[in-house]
Order: C-alpha cells, then structure tokens, then sequence
C-alpha cells in the first residue's frame, strides 16, 4: 500500500510537449504494484496537462489504467484528431480574423488559426468525466483542478472539483471555484490564445491557463497538498552551454517571438513560483518558531532541449500547417522551433517525448519511490 499524505501532482501546459508527462508518469505506474490507485489525491492541471489531468482523475481508482489510457493515446495522437488539418480550413480561419478588422472590433464568430472540434470528440470518447466524481466519492481521489483565464477579468481561474470540505479562495488575480468539470473546462484551459478558439463557461469566455498563471502551484497548496510534484515541460537540467545565444543575423521573426511569449507563459512562471516556494521552505526551516509547514517538492524536467527534439520533427506537420509556421518563421532554419514544439501532436515527435519522460524519471527513481512512499518491496507492475 502506498501512503498518499496528501500528495499533489501538478502537469503544466504545452501543447504537444505534454506527451513528456505521460513518459514520466509511465516510469512511476511500473514503480508502482499493479492496480493501485493513483498516488496523488490532489491533481492540478492546465493547458495540455489538464487533459492528462483530467484522465488520470476519472480513473484515480486504479493508476495502471490510467497510465495505460493515457499512453496509448499520446503514442497514436495525429494532428487531424487536435485540429482541422486541411489547407481549406485554415484559409477560412485566417479569412475569418482578417474579416473580423472590418467588423468594430465585434467578431460574429469565434477567431483562431486552428478548429480543436476533433479534439473534443476525441476527448468525448476516451474520457468519461462522470467517473471524477466516483473517485472522489470513494474517496481515491481529494481534488482535481483545471485552470483557466477569463477573458473578461484577466484573472486566473482554478475550477476544482473535491470533496465537501474544500472551499472556493480568490486574490487580486486568481481565483478557486467548485465546479462539475466539463469538456469545455478541458478545452478551455488548454485554447493558446489566437491558435485554439475560447471557449464559453457560464456567462465569459476562458483561454489556455498558463497565460496569466503567476503561482501554479497556488491551486494545490488551496486544496491541501504538504507535499507537490511537478512534472514540467522545460529543458531546465539541461547542460549551460545548450541555453547559449546563437547569434541570427536577421530580426527574430513572428515565430520566434511568439516562441517567446509561450515559454514565458508555461515555463517561466512556473519556475519562478518553485523558487519562490524553496525559497520560502528554506527560510521557515531557519525559524523553529514559524507556523508555516514545509511543503515538500519533487521536479521532474526534461533532460533535452524540447526544441531541439522538435526541430527533428518539423516535416510531420500537415502541409498546411507547415506553410503557416512556414511563413511566420515557425522552422528549423529560421529558429522558430519553440512555437512548432506546440503543435506537433504527431506520432514520432510524442512517442520521443514519451521515451524522454520514462528515461528522466527512471533516473531519479529512487528519489521518486522515496517522495511517494512507495515500498522498495512493492512488486512492480511489469516485473
């Protein structure tokens, strides 16, 4: 039996990066004696990793099942079942945004680059959310948490779903609400602004949840979590001299810039809010006489640089998507790797990243046994 003490588990965004976690947390169900149930009672999710999130969570009661759903969509994933992946449908999204400057600013329609309705009927028919509340029900399961932003306060919303004891928590820019977890909580969290349409929940429109996300792991620290763990989708273990500048001899192109802008949005905060978590362990460890507890953290990143994996992968991309990221400098050649990293739900590109994740966490598999409480006697699922 594995001893939960109120672990949670916390998936970052990243559009296809997010096949990362799924290799992770494939290395840690084989840790694990077959049929347990998940071993994080609070799960916390956003953007592509609320999807991850959201699967785990329907099947809390037994975490080989889960692993196993979760892996073999990831390692069968192809873009026509994210987005629309014909060149018709991208012409009509791009005419629609254009159309749109001659409208005052009031669309008739929702605006992206890409139509994620493939996405929900994938989602629709691997992923029973009725299941959420059985788990918590027969208590397998604390809490899940979804965030989101809303695009009409700007702030970042966790929707969770837990048991009775829980209660809603607000600051100047988050937000924690109970909520029964939809489908359009899922697409939500995970709609890259101007990439994936909105998508509307209650009266206001929400969007991809790393945006403005300053604390991502606030959420689980609000449902209860002493200890966390957080699987990220940054290359930051990687050696110092893969992060050095290479110097361009053009101005950073459209890609690059947003290549930017995302990282900052799903890595940097997330970072930045671990260092200031450890930082805040380490001086409460300084004053015996301090009330605050010790929240426990164990990371987990990527070994390589996702961008360099994903400049391999560039030319699975549908070929008019492929023109698009073509055109903005979204290649190889042009430096524009980070924004294609996003949306490369091809098969190669996520069973690399899957093999990745297994291979990093397997590295610190001692550590992870120790964090979960696993016993070293505990007979693995696939001895």
């Amino acid at each position: 039996m594995v001893k939960k003490d109120h672990t949670a588990l916390i998936l970052s965004g990243g559009g296809a990066r997010a096949a990362y976690q799924v290799g992770v947390l494939s290395a840690i169900g084989k840790m694990m004696p077959k049929h347990s149930s998940i071993p994080f009672p609070i799960i916390c999710g956003t953007s592509a990793g609320a999807l991850n999130a959201a699967m785990l969570a329907a099947n809390a009661d037994n975490f080989t099942r889960a692993i196993s759903k979760l892996s073999y969509l990831w390692r069968h994933l192809t873009p026509d079942q994210i987005y629309q992946v014909d060149s018709m449908s991208m012409v009509s999204s791009i005419g629609r945004i254009l159309l749109s400057l001659f409208q005052n600013g009031h669309p008739t329609q929702q605006l992206s680059l890409l139509n994620n309705q493939p996405l929900r009927q994938l989602l629709q028919r691997f992923l029973d959310l009725d299941k959420i509340n059985t788990c918590i029900h027969h208590k397998q399961l604390e809490a899940i948490s979804i965030t989101a932003m809303s695009y009409s306060s700007g702030k970042t919303t966790s929707f969770y779903q837990g048991k009775s004891s829980l209660s809603n928590w607000e600051s100047n820019r988050s937000l924690g609400l109970r909520s029964r977890l939809t489908y359009n909580h899922l697409l939500a969290s995970s709609a890259i602004p101007t990439i994936f349409p909105a998508q509307k929940i209650g009266e206001h429109y929400f969007a991809d949840g790393a945006m403005r996300q300053q604390s991502p792991i606030s959420p689980a620290l609000h449902l209860g979590a002493k200890k966390v763990m957080i699987i990220g989708v940054s290359g930051n273990r990687a050696p110092k001299h893969w992060h050095s500048e290479v110097s361009r001899p053009h101005p950073p192109s459209i890609a690059q810039i947003t290549g930017q802008l995302l990282n900052s949005a799903f890595i940097d905060n997330l970072e930045d809010d671990i260092e200031q978590l450890e930082r805040i362990n380490k001086l409460s460890a300084n004053q015996p006489q301090s009330q605050y507890q010790p929240i426990e953290t164990m990371i987990i990143s990527p070994s390589v640089e996702l961008d360099q994996l994903a400049a391999q992968h560039f030319s699975d991309l549908p070929t008019g998507l492929k023109c698009v990221m073509g055109a903005i400098g979204a290649t190889p050649k042009a430096g524009g790797s980070s924004a294609a990293s996003y949306l490369l739900f091809t098969q190669d590109y996520c069973r690399s990243l899957i093999e990745l994740g297994q291979k990093d966490a397997n590295w610190e598999k001692e550590k992870i046994m120790s964090f979960l409480n696993i016993p070293s006697h505990a007979k693995p699922v696939y001895e």
